[in-house]
């Protein structure tokens, strides 16, 4: 039996952008940690050749996936399938507070608009 450990502890506030990509430490998932306290903004349309998982924390906001649109609020989690054009707005009051997971150790996009 080994006795060293493979543990890594990182601190997000050392994260570049407050983004975990995950080849930077051996893991097969990158995540990005999503803290929005307006309403109206989000990302543009795009879509990743994986799966995003959205964890909402907190808020809510109106997702279009592919063609369907949809509020989800904090305690839900919304899946974008692998190559489904996506978006969001944060549509208040409350602050949006969420993980995304990508299903990849890397950030690939391609923006759409």
């Amino acid at each position: 039996m080994s006795t060293e450990s493979s543990i890594e502890l990182i601190e997000q506030d050392t994260l570049p952008g407050a983004d975990f990509e995950g080849y930077l430490h051996g893991s097969t998932v990158s995540v990005m940690f999503e803290r929005f306290d307006r309403d109206g903004v989000g990302p543009r349309l795009h879509r990743h050749p994986y799966t995003e998982t959205f964890v909402l924390r907190s808020g809510r906001a109106l997702f279009r996936v592919g063609d369907d649109e949809v509020v989800a609020v904090g305690g839900q989690i919304l899946v974008a399938p692998a190559g489904t054009p996506h978006k969001f707005t944060v549509i208040g009051p409350e602050v949006y507070e969420a993980l995304h997971v990508h299903a990849n150790d890397r950030f690939v996009t391609e923006w759409l608009e």
